[in-house]
């Protein structure tokens, strides 16, 4: 019964499909002859268009004249070619119109053909050319089938080809089919143009995958011991550390096909879809194994699978259970190798990263010092490097950037150098440029008044100074008081001399006590806070925070973990895992931290006052100044002699003017803030001879004072007024700096 019920769909399939020969086939036949009738009646228009009948007299009354330049015996008809600028005019329909035979518009002439002798002799006699053309007789059955069998042949050929293009797109007409194709770019051999040669500071990760490929181009000598070839590796690291350009060298280095697809290519509005350019993506790398697939931000479609959503149907987690069986089912002899990269490897499913499917997980980390410098030297292969740039010294001053950042310095380095109108790049170049990455570039135009200049100096020397007077700090490599892109008034840059990977607690508390140092500045000498510590107020929050909730350095919790990190590898963010009065408890904690630094950092700053106000005043006045030339001041040295990573010294013109702008007036440039109490005036000082009738007297008084305070400061006699003239005399450079 069973083989009755297939025969009988057979039969019905293949009755279909010669209905639908013959459908295509009638199709065709109907084409075809309309196309020969369109294509007579079209050259029959454009004939008639210039064709015009006349009479057999009015031709050779024409010749006569000599109006007549060739003429032609054609199926009973003789038809005449007028000489050029010959006018005709039609007059058959309702308004004449006039033709003139040139070589634009050729006019011809037809009569019947009459049998006349004189009519030869008078072509002669006038010298017209006249002939008749040679026409060779074709068979009507070779003739019909150039004209009707061939076409129709043709068509049916064409529309066969296009129903099987579309019906393996799945789709059928209408090409919505084509959505289910995977989008992978296959790359062959070294069509990247990137190898491992271009890739520095990452020599674990390059390691693992240089196996993996010599793996594909000799397996004979891994199988001989009985080793299996590895069905994937997992790149795992920060935004910027070179995931996708080590997976672009290995396109370069594999010489196999190389197929590169990002996780979002397998998402689409169409239920399904995903799961179906898995298969496709997987079929198409199976036929030329061995070869390489690389998925791009894999956690797209490979994160965990929620128990809590309705019944797990929907688009995305088809597509992972897809990748995953693929993952499984492929032959492994046949060298299909598959690579993700993700920096959120928190998220995947646990499915996804087990042992079979995802061998290897290669972490691309933040080069260290040497990676640092390789990779500084493979981005200025083709930068002109001057004779001063010392690549060392930039590598020890990026502590912490990662490879991308690296890029950009190199590539804004030469930018500057090509805007400063140089031919090679130097030192000074490449530490600005570092700057610009992590700062912006300096807001030029930016209108600061003297108190908030120098209330912002005295916040950033305060953490400077707090940074140098303690031994755990990191050294202080740049100050400076210019407002720059990324919100900025002002930065205090630390570089540290040397890698640590640890931190301890002295550690800890130092870094907050010079996070704090800026606002405890503040409050020491002008008296006052203001909220450009906001930053640093949450830095140091999130240290102390860390600190009594990670890291277990707190005696109250010993070593208990209050809660977990998210996002290793993006932000770092920690969330609290712990109950609500644990939680009050750390930051009551927390807070004591914070206020037993803050204490520290003000007490550091008093013992230093002297210290504080001579770099304050030099910051103010140079702007921007450099760690060695803090440390010069502490020391009593030139700060002028001191080396700043190997850069020269350039005598450009400061681009920053605060508070003196050409147009614009600072609205508050005559106030000042000190430290110490402000004497009452001498309302009984003899006062000086105005003009002015109408002033009042306290206001001549105000004036009185401020000259008798720079008396008894030239002499030294009164101690009292003396210890006004230093903040009298340190806010006199804020009003004409320019």
């Amino acid at each position: 019964m069973d083989s009755k019920n297939n025969k009988n769909n057979k039969n019905s399939k293949n009755n279909r499909n010669l209905r639908g020969v013959l459908v295509l086939l009638a199709w065709a036949v109907v084409l075809t002859i309309g196309f020969n009738y369109f294509a007579a009646y079209t050259g029959n228009a454009a004939n008639k268009a210039t064709s015009f009948e006349v009479d057999f007299s009015a031709l050779t009354d024409l010749v006569r004249e000599d109006k007549i330049a060739r003429v032609e015996f054609k199926n009973g008809q003789i038809l005449a070619t007028p000489i050029d600028g010959y006018v005709y005019t039609d007059e058959s329909g309702k308004e004449p119109k006039t033709y003139t035979n040139s070589e634009k518009t050729k006019v011809t002439l037809y009569t019947t053909q009459i049998n006349s002798n004189n009519f030869y002799d008078l072509l002669d006699e006038h010298h017209v050319a006249y002939t008749a053309p040679v026409v060779e007789q074709m068979s009507p059955i070779l003739q019909f089938m150039i004209s009707y069998i061939l076409p129709t042949i043709l068509m049916l050929g064409a529309f066969l080809l296009v129903m099987r293009l579309l019906s393996k797109s799945s789709g059928g007409i209408g090409g919505i089919g084509s959505v289910g194709k995977s989008n992978a770019k296959v790359y062959m051999e070294k069509s990247t143009g990137i190898t491992f040669k271009d890739v520095a500071g990452q020599d674990e990760a390059k390691e693992s995958l240089e196996e993996i490929i010599d793996f594909l181009h000799n397996p004979g000598k891994y199988t001989a011991i009985g080793a299996k070839l590895p069905k994937g590796a997992l790149l795992v690291g920060s935004p910027g550390t070179g995931k996708t350009l080590l997976a672009k060298a290995v396109a370069g280095e594999a010489n196999v096909p190389f197929f590169s697809i990002s996780g979002s290519d397998f998402v689409e509005m169409f239920v399904g879809v995903g799961a179906s350019r898995v298969r496709d993506l997987f079929k198409e790398a199976a036929k030329v194994a061995p070869c390489i697939i690389f998925i791009d931000e894999i956690d797209t479609i490979g994160k965990s699978r929620d128990a809590s959503r309705f019944g797990g149907n929907d688009e995305r987690e088809q597509t992972l259970n897809q990748l995953l069986a693929e993952l499984d089912g492929f032959d492994p002899s046949k060298g299909v190798i598959v690579l993700g990269a993700t920096n959120r490897p928190e998220v995947l499913d646990k499915a996804l990263l087990r042992p079979g499917r995802f061998d290897r997980r290669i972490t691309v980390d933040r080069p260290n010092l040497a990676g640092r410098l390789a990779t500084l030297q493979v981005h200025t292969r083709n930068i002109h490097l001057a004779e001063d740039v010392n690549l060392e010294k930039i590598a020890q001053a990026t502590a912490g950037c990662v490879g991308a950042d690296l890029a950009n310095l190199v590539n804004e380095a030469a930018l500057r150098a090509v805007r400063k109108g140089r031919k090679a790049v130097n030192q000074n170049d490449l530490l600005v440029a570092f700057e610009v990455v992590i700062a912006g570039s300096e807001k030029k135009g930016t209108v600061i008044t003297d108190q908030e200049k120098r209330i912002i100096a005295y916040h950033e020397v305060g953490h400077a100074l707090v940074a140098a007077k303690q031994k755990n700090a990191q050294p202080v490599s740049k100050i400076t008081i210019v407002p720059h892109t990324q919100g900025a008034l002002g930065y205090t840059l630390h570089l540290p001399e040397e890698e640590k990977f640890l931190m301890s607690k002295e550690d800890i508390l130092t870094e907050i006590r010079t996070l704090l140092a800026g606002r405890s500045s503040e409050e020491i000498v002008c008296n006052t806070m203001t909220s450009g510590a906001a930053n640093d107020i949450e830095r140091a929050t999130e240290l102390a925070r860390n600190l009594v909730a990670r890291f277990g350095m707190c005696d109250e919790f010993d070593m208990m973990a209050l809660g977990s990190v998210q996002s290793q590898y993006l932000d770092g963010s920690y969330s609290m895992t712990c109950a609500q009065e644990t939680y009050a408890a750390a930051d009551r904690e927390t807070i004591k931290i914070i206020r037993q630094c803050h204490r520290e950092a003000k007490e550091i700053l008093q013992n230093n006052r002297e210290l504080l106000d001579k770099i304050a005043a030099y910051l103010l006045q140079k702007e921007t100044i450099t760690g060695q030339e803090m440390m010069a001041i502490i020391e009593g040295r030139d700060p002028e002699t001191v080396d700043n990573y190997g850069a020269t010294r350039e005598d450009a013109p400061k681009a920053f003017r605060p508070s003196t702008p050409n147009s614009i007036e600072a609205p508050a440039k005559h106030i000042n803030i000190v430290s110490e109490p402000i004497p009452m005036p001498d309302f009984d000082a003899p006062r000086e001879e105005s003009p002015a009738e109408g002033e009042d007297k306290p206001a001549e008084g105000e004036d009185k004072p401020a000259e008798g305070e720079d008396k008894p400061a030239e002499g030294e006699d009164k101690p009292a007024e003396g210890e006004d003239k230093p903040s009298a005399d340190a806010d006199k450079p804020d009003q004409t700096q320019g």
